[in-house]
């Protein structure tokens, strides 16, 4: 939408502006505890402050961002505690979409979580750590969709929202790709073999890794 037919005020500004801040946090172009005001955010994005406000109060509900009483609002600031609690959670509902897919799965699905498997290998050996954590993320997201249990899905994407930083953070680390790379290939192997108890399994391991790392 050209930015002079951009809807200053109402639900769609609010949407609008709801949409940018969250990529931004997401993307990391917000860090954490960085202030989020409201009359640069409502100049910036072209909107009203009453519609920043709002967009915030979501994105407070989302666990994206910290309001606090009397000084605004910040990007919120996970813990390692708290990034461990929520990879618990992630623990549950991840091992059940694994499960799931391994029913569910076509065999064209099984194809396409090979070819990401062969991807991730190619990433690791040739150092390449950032498109690595890319394609770890887009195997964890095809198979929750694979799984069809839209419920897990959208608790999943919620918490792994507040996870971005960390898991950033992980990949980079030396020799975690690596690491990393076998428990992928261990859960691809599961789901292929249509083995839903190994798959959560494999999933359950990978994530007691993940715990691990984050606690070193």
């Amino acid at each position: 939408m050209p930015q002079e037919a951009r809807p200053s005020t109402g639900e769609q500004a609010k949407q609008h502006a709801l949409a940018q801040l969250r990529l931004a946090i997401l993307h990391g172009e917000m860090a954490p505890a960085q202030r989020l005001v409201e009359n640069e955010l409502a100049e910036q994005f072209g909107v009203t402050r009453a519609s920043i406000r709002a967009a915030l109060i979501d994105l407070a509900a989302e666990g994206l961002v910290e309001r606090i009483r009397n000084r605004g609002s910040r990007v919120r600031v996970v813990t390692v505690e708290e990034a461990v609690a929520i990879t618990e959670c992630r623990m549950v509902l991840e091992g059940l979409c694994a499960a799931k897919a391994a029913v569910k799965a076509t065999d064209e699905e099984l194809t396409e979580l090979a070819d990401l498997g062969a991807a991730m290998r190619k990433a690791v050996a040739d150092g390449e750590p950032v498109t690595y954590s890319e394609l770890n993320h887009g195997l964890h997201d095809r198979i929750r969709e694979i799984s069809g249990q839209q419920t897990a899905v959208e608790l999943l994407e919620r918490l792994n929202a507040q996870l971005v930083r960390h898991r950033f953070q992980l990949a980079l680390r030396p020799g975690r790709p690596q690491q990393s790379l076998n428990e992928h290939l261990a859960m691809i192997e599961a789901i292929t073999a249509r083995d839903p108890q190994a798959a959560e399994a494999a999933v359950r391991a990978h994530l007691t890794s993940v715990i691990e790392a984050l606690r070193d």
